[in-house]
């Protein structure tokens, strides 16, 4: 479903800022796979998924979306393929526009736009039953202005939003950070519920070890913009916070000095 072939990214080159955030990734993920994404500061996690975004060219590689060779493409045109949810809960939905006209964009994404009615009575019934699904009473605001939600309710509907029309990858780019534990928590409940049922391909960077390690069929730990470590199954599921940071120091050849990722 989502093929990586050395993807190299440096930013800044030949200047005294230069970050090779990206060093020959390399990684395949087959039909229905949920892969968390682990590492430090710096490490290339969100880099590598602005690279399959499309936020800005890789430098050499190529990245494969179902087949499609979309190295070359321009983000608006790679967003066809794909859903993202990002960590601030503020990004990805229009505050000012209503719960369901935000439902509605993301529903015709990737469409020909052209004149014809706002929202049909049949979408709002099919809109109303999605949040409802989402047990935050949203079913019951679909006309408040989304700028009123609080941050938990906002990373809902943009999950939503993003699965609407189902992507060929979700993109889950520390979706919970900003969020306090609790809501957090509900946040992932609801994203491995619609990533099961809709059988999705994700992707999800997370600082939490503990999450890596419950959520996905498979985690892989980044350094240095490389994969160091990559484990699925039932290797995965026997895996220990302390397991984690011994790999780390193991593969790595050094401690791991991340402070937000050993509180969480």
């Amino acid at each position: 479903m989502l093929e990586l072939n050395d993807i190299r990214k440096t930013f800044n080159l030949g200047t005294i800022n230069e970050k090779r955030a990206l060093n020959g990734v390399s990684i395949k993920l087959e039909d229905g796979d949920f892969v968390t994404i682990i590492g430090g500061n710096g490490a290339g996690k969100s880099t590598m998924l602005n690279a399959i975004a499309g936020v800005w060219p890789v430098d050499s590689g190529s990245i494969t979306i179902n087949g499609v060779n979309v190295t070359g493409l321009p983000e608006y045109k790679r967003a066809r393929y794909l859903g993202r949810v990002f960590q601030d809960p503020m990004t990805g939905t229009a505050a000012t526009m209503e719960i369901q006209e935000n439902l509605a964009l993301a529903k015709r994404r990737g469409n020909k736009r052209m004149l014809s009615w706002g929202i049909t009575k049949k979408e709002k019934e099919e809109y109303h039953e999605l949040l409802k699904s989402l047990d935050l009473g949203l079913e019951d605001r679909m006309t408040s202005k989304v700028g009123l939600l609080s941050g938990g309710q906002r990373q809902a509907l943009t999950l939503l939003m993003a699965t609407l029309k189902k992507p060929e990858v979700l993109l889950l780019d520390e979706h919970t950070a900003a969020l306090d534990p609790k809501t957090a928590a509900k946040v992932l409940e609801l994203s491995d519920k619609i990533i099961s049922e809709e059988k999705l391909t994700a992707m999800m960077v997370t600082h939490n070890m503990n999450d890596a390690i419950i959520h996905g069929n498979r985690l892989i730990m980044m350094n240095d913009g490389k994969i160091i470590y990559d484990v699925r199954g039932e290797e995965k599921k026997k895996l220990t916070v302390p397991d984690l940071l011994n790999k780390f120091e193991e593969v790595s050849g050094g401690k791991l000095d991340n402070d937000r990722m050993l509180l969480s």
